[in-house]
């Protein structure tokens, strides 16, 4: 493989091919995507190799004194030696990268082969083609957030721990002395955080960029417009708080540090600047001076950074683990956008050019990205696969009939959406009587109970499914405990309708598929409800039969989630998309008249946006934009679907038209109404397969292939190229 690396003896860079490293027990193996260049720290580094031996010295003090106390114990020719062999030596450059797990070592069982991971460390996320990586200095990379800006992780770290050591506080003012790639991310950081920046760099184009990324104001260190702008932010008190972001010899950043901050301020030094404190000025501000020791708690401790032992959460809260972590979720929610920092993208076999041109200032930079071969400089690989399970029934017993009587309804959950768009719809129906309600709390079902007129409230639901009374269950309740629940009530013999999703991973829906074959009851409605909705079926039959391929667009103007949101807890409950997503792939393939075959994903990194374009075997495609970043005053559903001469058009279930020539035919009142998606028609059809022991309102099959197809979204995410669904009907 090949590594760059530099001799410290005679400055030169080079290109090396060098071993590729094994996969240790405690680790990974990481094959590099893409890695940062730290244009701060390591041109420093490199700067100081091409010095001379006097200069190297002067640089580097403490290293001269440990010469010193080599010669005193070991004697001049020994250190002599030793001191040679470790400048005549190549050394290795970088230490931020993102790239995907290759192998996994043992004992390591939070990542698997095929993870994109982002990995810090200066002997571990190495500009290297291959890295071994310890547990504790890499994580997995959130969906949605691009190789190359989760390549920032571990600089993002620092620049995090620094304002960490900050106790930056909510409304505070703080100056940032040093615009570079550290400067800017601690900037970012700091307006993330509700803390108003002004910052300092004798580089207008460093200022502008900060500014246009939050910045109250900025300008060069010895402007005027810098004091008058901390004076007018402050009431002239001065900031609270300083970071020094800035390398260098001058003693300019402490002095000015000095100057600007208030009473009692905080200093904090990230960077790697002169520090002669002027002992007056700080003494009599009693500012208080602190230092960020890189990434955070565990950095130069091998046995956290080698041996994976973490420090408990409750003494560390923030680890550099957690820190890096913490980096990404940001860059995922959209806290801190890393893109306008990225000034140049070079293939890494052009390494060493890209050095140069950055040491001789040709190539000014806040940050260079390497970028690895991927997967189109390799042979074409085949697109991933994933297969749609079969539906399979054999003869046993089944849901019952009600043939007589009113269907009896049983509700486990009965919250937001059970109690606004489902249980109106069912409560003094004929022919339906609700009869239990089951919910986690005593109160919530006695609640429900009272409101809806249920005959029985109950914690229990072992109860409800021995009812031989209940006809069928509701599965109303978090996304997480859609597929077992729906199991189970299978396996009692109830029909079951379930909100969407049906599950959240391939192997919850394989459950279900199970439970049907298992009990020979096939009787099954998830709620995919716009494909009953009156206007939509209005507006299609309009439209008419297709003899050509369509195009449909599908706008979805999620919105974004409120703070404290479940939906928001995806380690337990799924993506976004994961759990309502369902409803926009059904009612596309009900438009089409078919399932899809393939699906593609991209998403637009720092946010929750998808795009998701959907393959049918007639050769029509289903584009769904499904965008959390729009304006609630927009409509949150759209649709246009072009075929044959013709366009059908939604617009958010209010009103609808077809177009077929010069000639259109409108659907829905121009007015603003109550919208209609379908709820009370698909409770209709549910409730009359119950009675007349018809087929369910939606084929197993269909509802089995639109959850493989939304599940499929992850895994084209990952790929990046389309994912073919075996089997698609």
């Amino acid at each position: 493989m090949k590594q760059v690396v530099q001799n410290y003896k005679s400055g030169e860079l080079a290109l090396l091919d060098v071993p590729a490293p094994g996969c240790k027990p405690g680790g990974v193996l990481v094959r590099s995507a893409f890695s940062l260049i730290s244009t701060g720290t390591e041109l420093m580094k490199v700067s100081e190799a091409g010095m001379s031996m006097l200069g190297k010295a002067r640089s580097r003090p403490d290293q001269v004194a440990k010469v010193v106390q080599s010669v005193a114990t070991n004697g001049v020719p020994a250190t002599y030696r030793k001191v040679m062999g470790k400048l005549d030596s190549y050394t290795p450059l970088g230490y931020s990268l993102c790239g995907v797990v290759e192998q996994v070592g043992a004992g390591i069982d939070d990542v698997k082969v095929g993870d994109l991971v982002a990995c810090a460390g200066n002997e571990h996320a190495l500009h290297a083609e291959l890295n071994w990586v310890p547990k504790n200095l890499y994580v997995p990379v959130p969906d949605g957030v691009a190789p190359r800006h989760a390549a920032f992780g571990t600089v993002g770290s620092i620049a995090l721990q620094g304002v960490r050591q900050g106790e930056s506080r909510l409304g505070e003012v703080a100056l940032v002395i040093g615009l570079g790639l550290i400067g800017q991310l601690v900037t970012q950081l700091l307006n993330a955080s509700g803390v108003r920046v002004v910052g300092v760099d004798p580089d207008p184009a460093r200022c502008e960029l900060a500014e246009r990324l939050g910045a109250a104001a900025c300008g060069d260190p010895g402007s005027a417009g810098v004091e008058s702008a901390v004076a007018e932010l402050t009431g002239g008190m001065g900031v609270d708080q300083v970071y020094l972001a800035a390398g260098g010899s001058s003693n300019q950043p402490v002095e000015l540090a000095a100057r600007l901050c208030r009473d009692r301020g905080r200093v904090i030094d990230i960077g790697k600047c002169r520090l002669d404190l002027p002992w007056n000025a700080y003494y009599e501000k009693e500012l208080d001076v602190r230092f960020s020791r890189s990434y955070g708690p565990g950095r130069y401790d091998p046995e956290y950074e080698l041996q994976g032992r973490d420090y408990p959460v409750g003494y560390v809260r923030w680890t550099e683990r957690r820190n890096l972590a913490c980096f990404l979720d940001l860059i995922a929610r959209g806290g801190v956008d890393v893109e306008p920092l990225v000034s140049h993208v070079a293939g890494f076999e052009d390494a060493v050019e890209t050095y140069r041109r950055l040491e001789e200032g040709e190539l000014k930079a806040v940050a260079v990205l390497f970028r690895y071969a991927t997967a189109e400089d390799a042979p074409a690989a085949e697109a991933p696969e994933v297969t749609v399970p079969q539906v399979r029934r054999r003869p046993g017993r089944s849901a019952p009939v009600r043939r007589s009587g009113p269907v009896r309804l049983a509700f486990v959950g009965a919250g937001n959406y059970a109690s606004s768009m489902l249980l109106p719809h069912l409560t003094g129906r004929d022919g339906v009587e609700l009869a239990t309600v089951v919910t986690t709390t005593a109160l919530s079902a006695a609640n429900a109970q009272r409101k809806f007129g249920f005959g029985k409230a109950t914690t229990d639901l072992d109860a409800v499914l021995g009812d031989p009374a209940v006809d069928a269950v509701f599965v109303v309740t978090r996304h997480s405990s859609h597929a077992e629940l729906t199991r189970r009530a299978l396996l009692a013999g109830k029909a079951v309708f379930v909100e969407k999703p049906l599950a959240l991973t391939e192997e919850e829906l394989a459950s279900v598929l199970a439970a049907v074959e298992e009990s020979g009851n096939d009787r099954v409605q998830v709620g995919f409800n716009r494909r009953f909705a009156p206007l939509l079926r209005k507006a299609r039959e309009l439209f008419g039969a297709r003899t050509g391929p369509a195009s449909l667009r599908y706008l979805v103007n999620a919105g974004r989630l409120e703070h404290g949101s479940w939906y928001l807890r995806q380690d337990t409950e799924g993506s976004r998309f994961a759990g309502e997503g369902g409803h926009f792939v059904d009612t596309a393939s009900w438009l089409l008249d078919a399932d899809p075959v393939s699906v593609y994903a991209a998403a637009p990194a720092g946010n929750e946006d998808l795009q998701i374009v959907l393959g049918y075997p007639d050769g029509s495609t289903a584009t769904i934009s499904y965008v959390t970043s729009g304006p609630s005053s927009f409509p949150k559903e759209t649709l246009d679907l072009v075929a044959d001469g013709k366009v059908l058009r939604l617009d958010d279930f209010t009103r609808a038209a077809v177009y077929d020539g010069r000639r259109r035919q409108s659907v829905g009142s121009r007015l603003p109404k109550a919208r209609d998606k379908g709820q009370n028609a698909e409770l209709a059809a549910f409730v009359k397969a119950l009675r007349t022991g018809g087929p369910m309102p939606v084929p197993l099959e269909s509802l089995a292939a639109t959850t493989t197809a939304t599940l499929a979204v992850r895994t084209a995410l990952a790929s990046g190229v389309p994912v073919t669904l075996a089997g698609a009907r």
